[in-house]
């Protein structure tokens, strides 16, 4: 009798234990999977208790999908959801490693399909390679339910009521994670702010898990995210740089404003380069709370003058390259000779920066082209004024067209990031591969891979070469793409003769070897312009759009130095050696004599202000995020984390740190007061993109 209550508490006991594991399996999932996640990404553990609680509740809505269905169905649910759980956390894992970035699954679908996977076929089967253990990690309870779920679970349908018991805990654990949102968080980004924002993609799984970060975008997608302007940003105090503020160039400029003039010397304009435009009007006016902030935010910016570069370039032809993956220590006298007379011969940016922002080729190109930083999420900034058809008034396609200028553009890859309806709106006659440029086909007849920029040269120079108009030509590359080998890249095998005696590794030597189409499109586009006797009187302007972010270690080997690459590859920059985004910008002409050497910190945003200067266009300084190079602005290159660096110092955002340039001295009072003022102009600049192309501010300004 006493053996027979023994097991019967026994069984009532293990009856309980199943009941609880079926209950809580998906629960411990989740929260097993952020863990999990955060470690083998080196992510911050300080914020377990938000992911923590909010994977509670994702857990439960899969176990009450679990509960109320037959044995058979409810099993099945079960080993879909904990493979869809897994599977979710993998792809990550290899977007991280591939694309730099984080995918909001839900908002980024549509550019996910229309992105030609094949093309990072190598790249990805590397991503997975180098990630297997992760990749393991995260399968973990797929091998459980799998291997021990069918003896330990019954999966038979529950009780009403446990479901509702099961729903409760699910709203009791969100409503705790909310409040761990308001706990007294340290840092220039919090659990709190990152919860209402679609942007910061990196921080919110950081912070809130990646399940959130999920749960977010779908949120965001469908019923829009809150505005990040609050009543604290209408205090524009200081958006015209930190009090007392005197560059080297400002001095300058005001020293030859009140000289004398000669009779033979006309006096040096250095007025602002503004325009007409009335904000007071504006502002009294405005009934939308964004524009109103845009408006007093733009009133308040301090526009940078003319100078003595103004109108240099007047009438000239331009011609712009966005060179994929390209790097300044790809230049070489030998190699390159073409490119090396270039970057020596004309403007020397020896500070210039290319910062990986959100999707890299797209946020670089979107920097090069607009003058503004590209949102730090979805919508993709450059694809969206595309598909808005948003008034982009001051990119040169824009510009030039309306001084007209024949204005043409050309990409030799197929669609990727919605260029299609984006560059026509910039301004250009758009063709890339297979609609309206021929791509170089293999003798068997497929595609090349990657294409060669040669023979986008060569396809295309004809079309504007004898041209009677002034003519902007636009070129984005993409013979530098990953990944680099002897195997599959193609312009990496064309080139491979030139790099065979060099000391480095397959992959740098790769490397070298692909980007040498990048010099092959040069030199033939030079000996094209001279033929046609225009190669002094047209503007050549190449630029990186982003550093070859996927093999850190090839940078390394070129520059003989550490640059961080283990963290730099997840694009973390918390402990980076941000010298790895100093590049090359060429703005060079032949009718230059002699080079002119610019020592101003400065980056792509500040390219389209340049050269609009350079040109002698009417433009508004104060519009954009970027400002002129070469007049008195303060310098400015703002990184994908919120760090910065100005010709002061160097602040990190992780680590609250700011680190004095050399033979800078301020006190800690004046170096607090520096970098309160400069994280506003920080935030305000990244900020106002997303505002810009939301309410299509220019278009307001400058109606269409």
């Amino acid at each position: 009798m006493n053996s027979s209550v023994y097991y019967k508490k026994r069984r009532k006991k293990a009856k309980i234990a199943t009941l609880m594991g079926e209950i809580f399996f998906f629960p411990l999932v989740f929260i097993y999977l952020e863990i999990a996640f955060h470690i083998y990404m080196r992510l911050s553990l300080k914020y377990i208790p938000v992911y923590l609680l909010f994977s509670i509740p994702v857990g439960c809505v899969c176990s009450l999908l679990t509960m109320n269905f037959t044995r058979k169905a409810n099993r099945i649910i079960a080993y879909v959801l904990t493979c869809f759980a897994s599977l979710i956390f993998c792809i990550e894992i290899v977007c991280k490693a591939v694309l730099q970035q984080y995918y909001q699954l839900f908002s980024s679908a549509e550019t996910a399909a229309n992105n030609k996977l094949l093309d990072y076929f190598d790249a990805i089967v590397s991503g997975v390679l180098n990630n297997w253990f992760g990749l393991l990690l995260m399968l973990v309870p797929v091998i459980f339910i799998f291997a021990v779920g069918r003896n330990l679970f019954h999966f038979k349908r529950k009780h009403l009521n446990l479901s509702v018991f099961v729903l409760i805990i699910a709203v009791f654990a969100h409503i705790l994670g909310l409040v761990t949102l308001r706990l007294p968080w340290k840092g220039d980004f919090k659990p709190s702010m990152l919860y209402s924002t679609d942007t910061n993609v990196d921080d919110q799984v950081e912070q809130l898990g990646l399940i959130t970060m999920l749960r977010l975008d779908v949120k965001h997608s469908i019923f829009g995210a809150k505005n990040p302007i609050g009543e604290a940003d209408f205090d524009f105090s200081g958006v015209n740089g930190p009090a007392g503020e005197t560059s080297e160039a400002q001095t300058d400029a005001s020293t030859s404003a009140n000289e004398i003039p000669t009779e033979t010397e006309p006096p040096l304009d250095t007025s602002p380069n503004v325009m007409n435009i009335d904000f007071d009007a504006r502002i009294a006016g405005d009934t939308n709370d964004t524009v109103k902030w845009l408006d007093q935010y733009f009133q308040n910016v301090t526009p940078t003058n003319k100078n003595e570069y103004t109108g240099m370039f007047k009438d000239y032809n331009v011609i712009f390259f966005s060179l994929e993956g390209f790097d300044r220590l790809l230049i070489d006298k030998d190699r390159t000779p073409t490119l090396y007379r270039m970057a020596n011969e004309g403007f020397v940016f020896n500070n210039f920066y290319t910062p990986l922002h959100y999707t890299s080729t797209s946020g670089g190109e979107f920097q090069n082209m607009v003058g503004l930083y590209p949102k730090n999420g979805n919508p993709i900034s450059m694809k969206e004024t595309g598909v808005q058809k948003t008034n982009l008034y001051f990119t040169l396609g824009n510009q030039l067209k309306r001084q007209g200028y024949l204005t043409m553009g050309y990409h030799n890859n197929r669609e990727m990031y919605g260029r299609r309806e984006s560059h026509p709106n910039m301004g250009y006659d758009w063709k890339q591969g297979d609609e309206g440029f021929t791509m170089e086909t293999s003798s068997a007849g497929n595609n090349v891979w990657p294409q060669s920029d040669l023979y986008m040269m060569e396809q295309t120079v004809d079309e504007y070469i004898n041209s009677e108009q002034p003519f902007h030509i636009y070129y984005m590359s993409v013979s530098g793409h990953m990944p680099y080998n002897f195997t599959g890249d193609q312009m990496a095998v064309r080139n491979k003769e030139i790099v065979e005696g060099l000391p480095y590794s397959e992959t740098t030597k790769a490397y070298i070897a692909a980007n040498q189409e990048v010099e092959k499109a040069a030199a033939y586009l030079l000996e094209r312009l001279e033929q046609a006797g225009k190669l002094d009187k047209t503007l050549i302007v190449m630029v990186p759009d982003h550093i070859p972010y996927f093999d850190i270690a090839t940078l390394e080997e070129l520059a003989g130095k550490s640059f961080g690459g283990a963290e730099i590859e997840n694009l973390k920059e918390s402990d980076l050696d941000f010298d790895v985004y100093r590049n090359s910008l060429i703005m060079w002409s032949g009718s230059m004599e002699q080079p002119v050497q610019v020592d101003k910190v400065c980056g792509q945003v500040d390219i389209l202000p340049t050269v609009s200067n350079l040109l002698g266009l009417e433009y508004d300084s104060r519009l954009l995020a970027g400002t002129d190079i070469l007049s008195d602005s303060q310098p400015l290159v703002i990184f994908s984390s919120r760090s910065w660096l100005t010709d002061k110092g160097l602040y990190n955002r992780y680590s609250g740190e700011f680190t004095l340039a050399e033979g800078v001295t301020m006190s800690q009072e004046e170096i607090d007061s520096y970098v309160s003022t400069m994280k506003k102009i920080v935030k305000y600049k990244l900020d106002s993109t997303d505002m810009i192309i939301e309410t299509d501010y220019y278009n307001q300004l400058f109606p269409r």
